[in-house]
């Protein structure tokens, strides 16, 4: 190989999921070891490795769940090496041990298949922000891989008794035991903030982390029918 280019070549196996740079997450794929991803987001594989969109557990668990691009999710499964990207975002692996994450559905690349997971609606906000905020609970033990776009940054909120205030549409992801409630801030409307994000923030408080991207992207938010 040309020496100028050794250094993109793949890295030993390391994990089952891991990062290969900043912006492409490497996941080892093994049998019986099913993977759902974001829909579109392969962009490599070696081994053999099958696709199935829309597969029924997803149908039955996300009928609703709606994005511009059609079906959210996809089933791989088979054994090789898989490279997962979306449009070079930042890539954020998570292993979770016995724990849960409530992840804003744009910001969800993968995660292990047999993790137990559902849509929920974000309790507190609705009146704030017309029909609510719709995020994926994802829980249990395994493997959670999200993207950012740009570096986010992980706000630990059991670090002090105030609250932690964030723009929903540059939020990521946090822990489902944090209290969640919408605050209205008119008069900082005009600092902070773009689109749907600047006249309320979602205050969070208790023992957790909030994962804030820096972009407000409010263009691919999850959606749900109804």
């Amino acid at each position: 190989m040309n020496q100028q280019l050794a250094g993109y070549a793949p890295t030993p196996v390391a994990a089952r999921m891991e990062n290969h740079g900043r912006a492409m997450l490497k996941v080892a794929m093994a049998s019986g070891q099913d993977l759902f991803a974001r829909t579109g987001s392969m962009v490599a594989y070696e081994g053999f490795i099958q696709y199935e969109p829309n597969p029924p557990a997803i149908r039955q668990i996300a009928s609703q769940w709606v994005t511009g691009e059609g079906t959210p999710l996809m089933k791989c499964a088979g054994d090789g090496l898989l490279y997962l990207a979306d449009y070079g975002a930042d890539v954020v692996v998570i292993n979770l041990n016995n724990d849960a994450l409530s992840v804003n559905g744009t910001n969800l690349l993968a995660f292990d298949a047999h993790l137990q997971w559902g849509v929920e609606r974000v309790k507190g906000l609705a009146k704030f922000a017309g029909q609510g905020l719709w995020n994926v609970q994802i829980s249990g033990t395994g493997w959670v891989a999200l993207t950012s776009r740009g570096t986010p940054i992980v706000v630990d909120c059991g670090r002090g008794e105030d609250e932690t205030y964030v723009d929903p549409d540059a939020l990521v992801a946090w822990s489902p035991a944090l209290k969640v409630k919408g605050k209205r801030s008119f008069k900082a409307s005009a600092l902070i903030g773009r689109g749907s994000g600047e006249a309320y923030q979602m205050a969070f408080s208790g023992s957790g982390i909030v994962v804030v991207q820096p972009s407000e992207d409010s263009t691919d938010r999850l959606r749900v029918q109804g």
